[in-house]
């Protein structure tokens, strides 16, 4: 972890912030009055302690260099989120309606191991482990605010490169969840989930499915002829043909998505109905985020409020494998790989990572030390020289306009907390 900034060692304001917003957020459990009444105080004081200092903010031009990279995260992301929400869709509508209704979760030692403690742990503990006390929304936030702290100094600016290697980082995991859960279909852990969420699905296979899946799946022998001749031999049994929606050059999307009658009119449509998955287990893109988020305020910001966050990781965790989100796998393979990705992507913004320019002032100032100690005044006179050209290079580079900030400012601050909103609103259903 790293060594704790200033603005940290003198207060910690984010911290206090952060753990502030989960606490009252929370309320809404406790006492839902009290919960209508304070929160809209905390948002709106946060939100102009925020803009109080946009004006005092010495760091616009990183943030004009980083604008490019950020929407094009922001854009990385979005195709991501498309492809896996075709995924979910599809790998529950393949196998059909019946399959999901007859066959059993998996075995999952992390569920049993969650009961066994429920028997032997004192009440209050058990309820603790079962409050919601932090979701998808609040892990969304607590980066946010992580984002919009370069304008205090708490983190290292760009802000904008740091929510570009979140957001970049997050596209990157979730195009690797879809790739891992499409690839083999488990069964959900709640077998009411497909009924619940996809019951426009037809009940029978998709014709895939009957050809290569359904003649074998109870059949040792089958099985053993299937591996003999490396062939699907079997005839497969009579269904009634699936409904073909007409979507125009997207209509190829129906061999996966299994539109009905009642709601073929939009593909698009049609992804934003179920409002979650139940076969897109192998990992959770919930715990994605959580250790994401945990990551960038580990790395950015450090100290006790990273330790806290950490903890919010393992009791999230915890609530998916105990409420049947996920099995246990999910969460472990999420966390590794929420881990792995974050330090893959250092290249985009990292607190120790040296810009090309510093790196090349060091790299002289090194090599004028020596020249100095050998009293080789040609090389010294040399050396001084290729400073001044840095030094103009870099005044050069950040010579913008101050008409051109201040648009480019309010742009950004507008954008986003229209993000913000829209991705808030977008997961306040978990």
């Amino acid at each position: 972890m790293r060594r704790p900034s200033t603005s940290q060692m003198t207060g910690g304001g984010l911290g206090i912030a952060a753990m502030s917003y989960v606490a009252v957020d929370y309320m809404r459990y406790v006492s839902p009055t009290w919960h209508s009444r304070l929160m809209p105080v905390l948002w709106s004081v946060l939100a102009l302690t925020v803009l109080s200092r946009v004006p005092f903010y010495k760091h616009w031009s990183k943030e004009l260099r980083a604008a490019l990279p950020f929407l094009g995260s922001v854009f990385f992301l979005l195709c991501a989120l498309l492809f896996e929400a075709l995924c979910v869709r599809s790998v529950t509508a393949v196998l059909g309606l019946d399959w999901h209704r007859d066959t059993s979760p998996l075995p999952d030692t992390g569920q049993w191991f969650l009961l066994a403690l429920n028997e032997s742990l004192p009440e209050t503990i058990v309820e603790i482990l079962r409050a919601h006390i932090i979701g998808l929304h609040h892990f969304l936030m607590l980066f946010v605010m992580l984002g919009f702290s370069v304008v205090f100094d708490s983190v290292k600016a760009p802000g904008l490169g740091l929510g570009a290697r979140y957001i970049f980082t997050m596209g990157l995991g979730r195009l690797l969840r879809a790739i891992t859960f499409i690839s083999t279909i488990l069964p959900s852990a709640r077998p009411w989930c497909a009924s619940a969420r996809f019951n426009n699905v037809p009940s029978h296979p998709h014709r895939w499915a009957q050809k290569y899946y359904v003649p074998y799946a109870k059949d040792p022998f089958a099985i053993r002829q299937l591996l003999h001749w490396d062939t699907a031999y079997a005839e497969p049994s009579k269904y009634i043909s699936d409904y073909k929606a007409d979507w125009g050059s997207m209509s190829f999307l129906n061999e996966f998505l299994r539109p009905s009658y009642s709601e073929g009119s939009s593909w698009f449509a049609l992804l934003k109905k179920a409002g979650g998955g139940c076969n897109d287990l192998l990992y959770s893109g919930h715990m994605l985020v959580a250790v994401l988020t945990a990551m960038a305020w580990t790395e950015a910001y450090g100290g006790f409020s990273s330790a806290m966050i950490w903890l919010f990781v393992a009791h999230s965790a915890q609530r998916e494998v105990r409420e049947r989100h996920h099995y246990t796998v999910d969460c472990i393979v999420a966390i590794y790989v929420g881990i792995l990705l974050w330090k893959m992507t250092g290249f985009i913004w990292s607190e120790e990572r040296k810009t090309k320019q510093a790196m090349k002032l060091e790299e002289i100032q090194n090599r004028l030390v020596h020249a100095a100690k050998d009293s080789d005044m040609e090389t010294v006179r040399r050396l001084v020289e290729e400073m001044e050209v840095s030094f103009g290079e870099e005044k050069k580079q950040s010579e913008v306009s101050k008409k051109t900030m201040t648009v480019f400012a309010c742009a950004t601050v507008f954008t986003t907390l229209t993000i913000v909103i829209l991705a808030l609103t977008l997961t306040s259903d978990g």
